[in-house]
């Protein structure tokens, strides 16, 4: 299905971004997978999957990333923007720094990510994938500036999609509802005590009646990534078992 095309997956080294990497490579492509990590990066192990070390939020590493996918293949044909970052907190505890190192990472990294990109992709009329969260538009207490950064996400996916259609270059989102990895751990920083409570309280909330696995979304953002795609631009897709009702 995606035979020799050349794919970036930010955030590859674990959930759903190693989903997303693995089920693009086991469908024809080859992937450069990135993150902060080098030890999980280098513990993917895929015959069509490589890795480079970058910071999602980095302009440096941003131009670094996509020389390094030009370097191995001479092609990119798909962007997909999974690195993400998020932090519980109220109006009351938010300062500068907190505020924008969630920024920097949700909405400034896939922008300089989706620049350096352009000039590749005009040549392949490939593929961008944005990946937000259904909390983009449904609000959680303490959880502002992480929604209203996914919110801005999905915004630059319609603009972008507008903007790079004379292109050939479709823009998509996918928005992930609640879904099994380590990010409440790893990256809200929440108790494993915290985490039961708020699995069980999600789970509760969705009418299909569990929760995703990353596998759930990589699915859809290979489906977006695909030929048979090809006149779907502009959207934002909600994979959250009904959640976002």
């Amino acid at each position: 299905m995606l035979k020799d095309t050349v794919a970036i997956v930010t955030g590859g080294g674990a959930g759903i971004g190693l989903a997303i990497a693995r089920t693009l490579a086991d469908n024809g492509a080859r992937v450069l997978i990135t993150g902060r990590r080098a030890d999980a990066l280098k513990a993917v192990a895929h015959p069509a999957i490589d890795s480079f070390v970058a910071d999602a939020a980095s302009a440096a590493d941003a131009e670094a990333t996509v020389a390094a996918a030009i370097e191995r293949w001479g092609r990119l044909d798909v962007l997909v923007n999974n690195a993400g970052a998020g932090l519980p907190q109220p109006l009351a505890e938010m300062s500068p720094e907190s505020v924008g190192a969630v920024f920097k990472v949700n909405v400034f990294g896939p922008a300089l990510l989706a620049r350096a990109a352009l000039p590749h992709l005009r040549e392949t009329r490939g593929a961008i994938i944005n990946l937000s969260s259904t909390l983009a538009r449904k609000p959680v207490a303490g959880f502002s500036a992480y929604a209203a950064s996914k919110a801005a996400l999905e915004q630059m996916t319609r603009t972008w999609a507008l903007e790079l259609a004379p292109l050939g270059i479709r823009v998509n989102a996918i928005a992930p509802g609640p879904v099994e990895s380590d990010f409440l751990r790893d990256r809200m920083g929440f108790s494993e005590e915290e985490i039961a409570v708020i699995k069980a309280k999600e789970v509760e909330m969705i009418p299909l009646g569990r929760r995703g696995v990353p596998e759930d979304v990589a699915h859809w953002v290979m489906t977006l990534a695909a030929p048979g795609a090809g006149w779907v631009t502009g959207q934002i897709l909600g994979v959250d078992g009904g959640f976002g009702l």
